[in-house]
C-alpha cells in the first residue's frame, strides 16, 4: 500500500465518518472528550472499537503520536495492546510498585533497548574503590532535592547516552554544592568526544570513564555552548566554554564473596557495596549509579521497584542514572533515583529502587566526581 501521511489518512477517514456513520451513546467514541473527537474517532475507525482501542486513541493524542500509514497505526496498536496487557497484569499482582502507560507504550522491547539503553558495560573502575567510610551516624532518609542542588530532569531522546546524563547530573549537583550556583552541562560533548576513555557515544559508556575524560581533557562545556543533538557527531569541544573541571573521581568498592563448591571449582559472587553507596549519598552528594533495565521497568509509574529477573553483576548493567537519596516506603527501603527519560516518565522523572538487595546491580557501578 502506498505510504500516506497521517494527516491525509485522517482527512479520508473523517469523510467516511461524516457520510457513513452515525454515533449514539453506546459508541465508545462518545467517551472521548469533544476537543479530541476528530483525531480519536478517526483512529478508532482504523483499528476498530474496543477498550484497548479507546485507550490507544487517548494515548496517541496525549503523547502526540504520528503514524505515517494505516499499516503502521495498526502495528503500533498491536504493540500497545501487548504492553497494556503487561502493565495491567503486573499491577494485579499487588507488588510494591505500579506500572503505567507512558510514551514508550507503542514501542517493542527491542526498539526500547536500541533507542534508550546502552550496551552492557564493564565497570572495571569500581573494582578498586576509593570512597572513605566514616563512623558518622547516617540520617534515616535523604533527599538532595530538598537543598536544591539536584538539576532538573532531562530527556536523552533516541540515543543510548544515559551515561552522559548521569555524568552531568552528578557534576551539576557537585557544582551547585561547591559554588552555590546552578549550571547545565553538555551531554553532547561526552557523546562526541569521550571515546578514548572507553565510551561509545549513543551506544553506551560509563560515568566513571566520563569523569576521567573530563579530568584529563580540561573540562566540560556548558549545555548552552555545546547543545544536545541526541546523535553521534564530531567533537567540537572548546576550552573557552568550559563550565566545570573535574579534580578527581571517587568509586564505590565492590564486594566479592567466594564459595568453594568442590576441590576443582571456586565460584565468585559479586555484591554491590550498598552500605558504602548509602554512606556516600548521605554524607557527600548525589552519586552516579548503573543498573540493568528489564522489560517492565520502562513503564514504571510509582512505588518501590523490585524484580526477580534482572541481574546483579557489573556485566549486567545497561543504564546509568543518578542516586539522589534514600528512604522507606510502606516498610520497604529504597533508593531515590533521577532518570533521563523526561519529566513525564515515572514519578516526575524519578523512580524508587529497593535498597538492601543490590537490586538489578544498582550498587555495582557507582562513582561521583570532585569538581574544581
Amino acid at each position: 500500500m502506498a505510504r500516506i501521511t497521517l494527516l491525509s489518512s485522517l482527512i479520508l477517514l473523517l469523510s467516511c465518518v461524516a457520510t457513513g456513520s452515525s454515533f449514539d451513546d453506546s459508541n465508545p467514541i462518545r467517551l472521548v472528550s469533544d476537543g479530541l473527537f476528530d483525531l480519536e474517532a478517526s483512529i478508532l475507525q482504523v483499528i476498530g472499537h474496543s477498550h484497548h482501542a479507546l485507550s490507544f486513541a487517548r494515548f496517541a493524542h496525549r503523547f502526540e503520536k504520528k503514524y505515517e500509514t494505516v499499516e503502521e497505526m495498526k502495528l503500533r496498536f498491536q504493540i500497545f495492546s501487548d504492553n497494556l496487557d503487561l502493565i495491567r497484569s503486573t499491577n494485579r499482582k499487588g507488588l510494591s510498585y505500579k506500572l503505567g502507560v507512558n510514551h514508550f507504550a507503542d514501542w517493542t522491547w527491542e526498539e526500547f533497548q536500541r533507542h534508550r539503553l546502552g550496551a552492557a558495560q564493564n565497570c572495571s573502575a569500581t573494582l578498586k574503590g576509593n570512597h572513605k567510610l566514616t563512623d558518622d551516624a547516617l540520617p534515616e532518609t535523604k533527599d538532595w532535592r530538598e537543598v536544591g542542588i539536584v538539576s532538573p530532569v532531562k530527556d536523552q531522546g533516541h540515543c543510548g547516552s544515559c551515561w552522559t546524563f548521569s555524568t552531568t547530573g552528578a557534576l551539576e549537583a557537585a557544582y551547585h554544592q561547591a559554588f552555590g550556583k546552578q549550571i547545565s552541562l553538555s551531554e553532547q560533548q561526552l557523546v562526541d568526544c569521550a571515546q578514548a576513555f572507553n565510551n561509545f557515544g549513543c551506544s553506551g559508556g560509563l560515568p566513571s570513564q566520563a569523569f576521567e575524560y573530563i579530568k584529563y581533557n580540561g573540562g566540560l562545556d556548558t549545555e548552552a555552548a555545546y547543545p544536545y543533538t541526541g546523535k553521534d557527531g564530531e567533537c567540537k569541544f572548546s576550552s573557552e566554554n568550559v563550565g566545570v573541571q573535574v579534580e578527581d573521581s571517587v568509586n564505590i568498592t565492590l564486594k566479592y564473596l567466594y564459595k568453594v563448591t568442590d576441590s576443582f571449582h571456586i565460584y565468585t559472587y559479586i555484591q554491590g557495596a550498598e552500605d558504602e553507596l548509602k554512606h556516600a549519598v548521605a554524607s557527600v552528594r548525589p552519586v552516579s549509579v548503573a543498573f540493568q533495565v528489564v522489560n517492565g521497568f520502562r513503564f514504571y509509574k510509582s512505588g518501590v521497584y523490585t524484580s526477580d529477573t534482572c541481574g546483579s553483576t557489573p556485566m549486567d548493567v545497561n543504564h546509568a542514572v543518578l542516586a539522589v537519596g534514600y528512604g522507606v516506603e510502606d516498610g520497604v527501603p529504597f533508593w531515590l533515583i533521577k532518570n533521563s527519560w523526561g519529566q513525564s516518565w515515572g514519578d516526575n522523572g524519578y523512580f524508587k529502587m529497593e535498597l538492601g538487595k543490590n537490586m538489578c546491580g544498582v550498587a555495582t557501578c557507582a562513582s561521583y566526581p570532585v569538581v574544581a
